[in-house]
């Protein structure tokens, strides 16, 4: 080699290692994702895995950045460890882990890292083995679990779950989904416990891991196994030890756990800030009125005379066919030859409600027949509906409930395929607006399921009074709900029908004497299936991220038509008020948060100090 090749070489080394610095000093600088939350992935497994997804979906839905990774980068990335606000080791998929990962994830967390550790994760050696006498992290959960030595297949329990109603509260749970929610019922430590509860059967139970002995750290949510959740500090971290399936139960109609959790670890662990799933960051209640027969006719005129036609717009949803109960009985709202019928749908089409389609056609028979009969012959039933609704009507109808709650995933994919956006829903109960996954896997694009909300055991006015629920719970519970939506920003969906609701009226009337004064202040919102499902999928569009530099975040968003009505919140302990860079938003201060609202225009710069913790 001569020397000028030599020269040559050297310049191009030169070249590289100061390329290779700027590039590391970049990245440790500039921390470009920094709000991450990382999501480990077995290495081989798929990305599209729907045990994947369902954390992904999730993470989407809550407005925070859930990034897959395989076990590979993260134990050996190209820049040294990824830059990221937090690590999530799922259930389900990641059973299986090497002893060198284990070693790496205690690493990472003692020297200040955040883990999100979840139920079966890692319990297994890569042969498919439990490994020794209990779970190798244990110690970062906080409690020994996985103890098939001594307990074998006794080491998961099924019980229900509680929590101090406080903090319920904290994860998102809205009250009802928990019972009680009353202040009066206080437990010896002076706090109001309260269980997760099932629509319909009240008592819910969870599998869990058998934690004995005391749990090091702040126990969030207890079973009868012990430790059902709970924030344990391991160096200079900290973990969130969810000791439930949660991706499982996710996987099949159950996914509040699952978000619930991945907010908590988000808002509560690391204070990171989130897209807001309502339109300027103003929580609602989607109220959904089902309208069966022509028994609902008389009852529908009288609730039409009541204050709550005064406020709105409402979802509702009727049966249009001639017959109710069975073929030709000729007790249905029959809308396209009753003139009765015909002019109530004139009126709340008029005062801007949101006019949907309540099953197919004859109310009782769709509904004990949509799951046996072949799709081909019942979707007829479908069609007819929509057709009839919209010649009377006279605009597209795109939002759905099934009767008795009886929704097969083919419904739901005939739903999308005719222009339907927005469904309600028996599954998912006490969950916000979301993309169901049934059966291990998700149903639908760009269709959205709104679950019910309810009261212990029951959703509608008329299971209220079927339980015999004093009148004092369901107006507290209608309270509390309402200050639900508004504190956590965010919508559910309450439904009833027409006849069920009379007794209820005083209630009705001083709970709409309080939305009154929310929507005066801008605090509240009445919305309807259609606007929300429209303003989530404009939503999955926008692109935004987050990074930080020299104590400073910065916050870009882009969107392919407008960023307006988009909204995020930063945590006020973490970040001093946000700044408009470039772009328009409205920034105010709600309690403990920043509230950033986009305003017309489809790009949106802002910045805020990052203070020390």
């Amino acid at each position: 080699m001569n020397k000028r090749t030599t020269i040559r070489s050297a310049a191009a080394l030169c070249a590289l290692v100061l390329g290779v610095w700027l590039a590391v000093s970049w990245w440790n600088h500039s921390r470009p994702g920094s709000d991450r939350l990382i999501l480990l992935v077995p290495d081989g497994a798929s990305f599209s895995d729907p045990r994947v997804t369902v954390w992904l979906d999730a993470g989407s839905e809550e407005g925070l950045h859930v990034v897959p990774m395989h076990d590979s980068g993260f134990l050996s990335p190209f820049f040294g460890k990824p830059h990221c606000a937090g690590v999530i080791l799922p259930d389900s998929i990641h059973q299986r882990a090497s002893d060198l990962f284990v070693g790496e994830l205690r690493r990472y967390t003692a020297a200040g890292g955040h883990l999100m550790l979840v139920y079966d994760a890692g319990t297994k050696s890569m042969q498919g083995f439990y490994a020794g006498g209990q779970s190798r992290l244990s110690d970062l959960a906080g409690a020994g679990y996985a103890l098939y030595k001594d307990l074998g297949g006794a080491m998961i329990q099924s019980s229900e779950v509680s929590g101090a109603t406080s903090m319920m509260d904290d994860l998102g749970v809205p009250p009802g989904k928990y019972f009680p929610f009353s202040k009066s019922a206080v437990s010896n430590a002076g706090e109001v416990q309260a269980q997760l509860r099932r629509y319909q059967y009240g008592s819910l139970e969870y599998p869990s891991f058998v934690t004995p002995g005391k749990y090091s750290g702040q126990v969030l949510l207890r079973s009868r196994a012990g430790v059902a959740a709970g924030v344990h500090p391991y160096g200079r971290g900290a973990v969130l030890f969810v000791n439930l399936p949660l991706a499982s139960l996710a996987q099949n109609t159950d996914g509040l756990p699952l978000h619930a959790f991945l907010k908590y670890f988000a808002e509560r662990v690391l204070s990171l800030p989130y897209l807001l799933p309502v339109p300027d960051g103003v929580g609602g209640i989607v109220l959904n009125w089902h309208i069966d027969s022509n028994a609902a006719i008389k009852s529908l005129q009288e609730v039409m005379t009541w204050s709550i036609i005064q406020q709105g717009p409402y979802s509702i949803d009727i049966t249009a066919g001639p017959d109710a109960h069975e073929i030709g009985d000729g007790r249905g709202f029959d809308v396209l030859h009753n003139p009765v019928s015909q002019d109530l749908v004139h009126r709340v089409v008029q005062l801007g409600e949101e006019v949907g389609s309540h099953g197919g056609w004859v109310h009782d028979y769709f509904a004990t027949h949509v799951d046996t009969d072949p799709p081909e012959q019942m979707a007829k039933f479908l069609e007819l509906n929509k057709d009839a609704l919209e010649q009377v009507a006279g605009k597209p109808v795109v939002e759905y409930s099934a009767p008795a709650g009886n929704q097969p995933e083919w419904v739901t994919h005939w739903l999308e395929a005719h222009g339907f956006v927005a469904y309600y829903f028996t599954g998912d109960t006490g969950l916000g607006p979301t993309q169901v996954y049934r059966d291990g896997h998700r149903t639908g694009q760009d269709i959205w399921a709104f679950p019910i909300v309810h009261l212990d055991r029951a959703a509608s006015f008329e299971e209220m009074a079927k339980e015999s629920l004093p009148l004092p719970d369901v107006e507290q519970w209608l309270d509390s709900l309402t200050d639900f939506v508004v504190s956590h920003r965010q919508v559910r969906l309450v439904y009833f029908h027409p006849p069920g609701i009379l007794p209820y009226r005083q209630i009705v009337d001083d709970w709409l004497e309080k939305t009154a004064q929310l929507r005066q202040a801008g605090r509240f919102r009445w919305y309807t299936m259609a606007q929300i499902a429209n303003f989530l999928n404009s939503r999955k569009k926008l692109t935004w991220k987050l990074t930080e530099r020299n104590g400073l975040a910065s916050l870009d968003a882009d969107a392919p038509a407008t960023l307006a009505h988009e909204a995020w919140r930063f945590p006020a302990k973490k970040y001093g008020k946000p700044v408009v860079i470039r772009g328009s938003a409205a920034i105010t201060q709600d309690g403990d948060g920043w509230i950033v609202v986009a305003e017309e225009g489809k790009q949106l710069e802002v910045e805020a100090r990052v203070s020390a913790q």
